[in-house]
């Protein structure tokens, strides 16, 4: 295949200054238009194993959630049956992202090294390795450890899921796809935050070892990312992966030759340290997705999602009831964002979202100062339960799954590993910051908390009109052409 000798032989058709011209841009006449829209046509008959392939990997998601959730509604048994003090259960939940950040500090390495179904069968052992010390605990270490295991797990996931499913998705699918990540993610939570109402805490456990073994089975009958496959020269595999994903009568030959084209032009720069991140070819990209995984948590949303029963409580709001609907609302507002994201775009959406966590928090704040105040009694559970669902509605909306979709477009190849495990630590290291002093935050001032996160969210919204640009539509390497030479 002419693909496969291009790559055997070096030849490189695009210049270092080419890249600043779309790679897939070229003009086409009317015959041409009508062939692509068949050709077009027919992949949408033949992408079962694309859809597979996804749903494989969000297991990955799902997991994560699972993790995420299962601190929530367990708490008082666990602090009961193990006579756990408050400090003592703010670390078993606050470790996860701990682990989650020495994961994701290794995660880009071990996904270029092994490749992106190797991450996954990584994450997904130390997942399993980390449930089964916590179903077995008889005191605070066993469950430390255990969780420690799985926030690991969560931190190569929480990198490769979206890498993997926006490198094998075609552009006009990938923001829909990529989105499906953070679908799955809240799927886990709020399925955690219904069953773990009935569950008793050791059986939850056990639970979240399903999708983890769904995972590792799955690996078996999907494709390697062909782009891994292409920058790690495995031409043959390449080619067969591509098609596999489009599907055997699809014409792959351009797709392949810009991500051939691509790839190799970007081998020939030098390999990138840490250092080179904040070259100014690359600064842009890193400060967009620094940015928005900072205000992502910034913003409070795993200090509500760790302890959303406790939140209720403190409202004096049924707890059972206002979890089961934050986790309704949760799956209901992901999935619409899902469907939206490559038609609404990705800006439009970061602002309607954080525009709606100031309000939400401010809400949620105000309901918590009248308590203080004893005033209104019977408005303040209402303000609050209002504005937990606003709140929640509005992180799902947009700023939860937008930065992952974002993270895993902008960034080159040559760096994407480095670049991403970067960016997943620091929204890890924001997490575990949030996480671990939520409590006490809101011990000092339960209305306070809230309007600070409130503040941040404003900050947010500047941050997203000033700098983050739209990418639907484009392909991975139109955008970082375009957004690495502006």
């Amino acid at each position: 295949m002419g693909i496969e000798h291009d790559m055997e032989n070096g030849d490189s058709r695009l210049s270092l200054e080419e890249l600043r011209v779309p790679l897939t841009g070229h003009s086409k006449d009317e015959s041409t238009g009508e062939e692509e829209a068949a050709s077009g046509k027919r992949s949408k008959e033949c992408r079962w194993m694309l859809y597979l392939s996804t749903f494989v990997a969000v297991c990955g998601s799902f997991e994560f959630g699972a993790c995420m959730g299962y601190s929530s509604p367990t708490q008082s048994a666990i602090r009961k049956e193990l006579n756990l003090s408050l400090a003592e259960y703010s670390l078993f939940g606050s470790i996860l992202t701990f682990g989650a950040m020495i994961g994701a500090i290794m995660s880009g390495l071990i996904a270029d090294l092994i490749g992106r179904k190797g991450a996954m069968r990584i994450s997904a052992i130390f997942c399993i390795a980390g449930w089964l010390p916590i179903y077995f605990a008889k005191g605070a270490l066993s469950l430390d450890i255990g969780r420690m295991s799985l926030g690991y797990g969560m931190g190569i996931f929480s990198y490769v899921v979206p890498v993997f499913i926006a490198e094998i998705a075609p552009k006009d699918l990938r923001g829909g796809l990529t989105s499906v990540n953070m679908v799955m993610v809240c799927c886990g939570i709020s399925i955690y935050f219904i069953i773990g109402t009935v569950l008793t805490w050791r059986t939850l456990a056990l639970v979240g070892l399903v999708p983890c073994l769904i995972l590792l089975l799955g690996l078996f009958f999907i494709p390697e990312s062909p782009r891994w496959l292409a920058k790690m020269g495995h031409q043959k595999d390449f080619v067969a992966a591509l098609q596999q994903l489009r599907g055997k009568d699809v014409d792959i030959s351009e797709e392949a030759a810009d991500i051939v084209d691509y790839v190799e032009t970007i081998r020939k720069l030098p390999k990138p340290k840490m250092v080179d991140l904040f070259q100014r070819r690359y600064l842009r990209s890193l400060i967009i997705a620094v940015g928005l995984m900072l205000f992502q948590q910034l913003g409070g949303i795993t200090g509500v999602s760790f302890y959303v029963s406790e939140v209720f409580v403190t409202a004096g709001f049924p707890a059972a009831v206002g979890t089961v609907s934050y986790a309704c609302l949760q799956i209901i507002i992901t999935i619409l964002c899902a469907i939206l994201m490559d038609k609404a775009g990705r800006r439009f959406l970061l602002l309607v979202s954080a525009a709606g966590l100031v309000i939400g928090c401010i809400l949620v704040g105000t309901s918590f100062y009248l308590k203080v105040q004893e005033s209104a009694p019977t408005v303040a559970p209402l303000l609050a339960v209002i504005g937990m669902m606003v709140y929640i509605g509005s992180f799902s909306a947009g700023m939860g799954v937008t930065p992952w979709v974002i993270m895993s477009e902008i960034f080159p190849i040559n760096v994407k590993g480095t670049a991403g495990s970067l960016s997943t630590l620091v929204n890890w290291i924001g997490a575990w910051a949030v996480s671990y002093a939520f409590n006490f935050l809101m011990s000092w001032s339960s209305y306070g908390t809230f309007f600070i996160f409130a503040a941040i969210n404003v900050i947010a919204i500047l941050f997203v009109a000033k700098l983050v640009p739209e990418t639907k539509g484009r392909t991975l390497e139109q955008i970082q052409a375009a957004i690495n030479t502006a």
